[in-house]
């Protein structure tokens, strides 16, 4: 069965900004009821998150029986948000839109193709800072603003990760995304 989590990520926020927009969507978030204000232990890979509310229900699709049983985990920090597992098909530069394939037909890993993200990555979670050249026009872009199939990596310094909850509505998510500054954000979901 595993676990499951849904991430809202400011694409956007910075290092100095993150603490505060965070405050405000979970400052949101309480007076709405969809999580509680105290942090307890209830999510996964954190000390303590916010837990459901008694209005959960507005931040999740359909008709739902049963809520859920984990939590809010706030990121705040330079973090690389993944979904897991799979998903990590290919990359799109941001200058050219070219794809970049990083597996093959057998979803094997493409190593010439995959090696300058893993780099740029690992610079990133290091700096917060990397680039990374098109193999297709061969400029070197920012590796936040390089887009991934299915959102599979955001680079970035605030999330709002919602583990084992029902599905997050648009409107939802819509609505913490108002609660940004105008920011862009990634929808990344995953389950362990």
């Amino acid at each position: 069965m595993g676990d499951h989590f849904q991430t809202i990520v400011d694409r956007d926020a910075d290092a100095d900004e993150a603490a505060e927009l965070a405050r405000r969507v979970v400052d949101r978030l309480v007076a709405e009821g969809v999580v509680l204000a105290d942090p307890t232990d209830c999510v996964l890979g954190r000390p303590l998150g916010h837990p459901p509310g008694p209005n959960w229900s507005r931040a999740v699709t359909g008709m739902v029986t049963q809520g859920p049983c984990d939590g809010l985990a706030v990121h705040v920090g330079r973090k690389v948000f993944h979904g897991c597992p799979g998903g990590l098909e290919a990359a799109v530069c941001p200058r050219c839109s070219a794809t970049t394939r990083l597996v093959d037909d057998r979803w094997a890993m493409i190593d010439e193709a995959w090696t300058p993200f893993v780099d740029a990555i690992g610079t990133w979670s290091a700096t917060g800072a990397a680039q990374v050249s098109c193999p297709a026009c061969a400029r070197r872009t920012p590796l936040r603003d390089w887009a991934w199939s299915d959102d599979y990596f955001t680079f970035a310094h605030l999330g709002f990760e919602f583990w084992n909850w029902p599905e997050l509505t648009p409107e939802f998510r819509s609505r913490v995304a108002g609660l940004l500054d105008g920011h862009r954000t990634t929808y990344v979901r995953g389950k362990i």
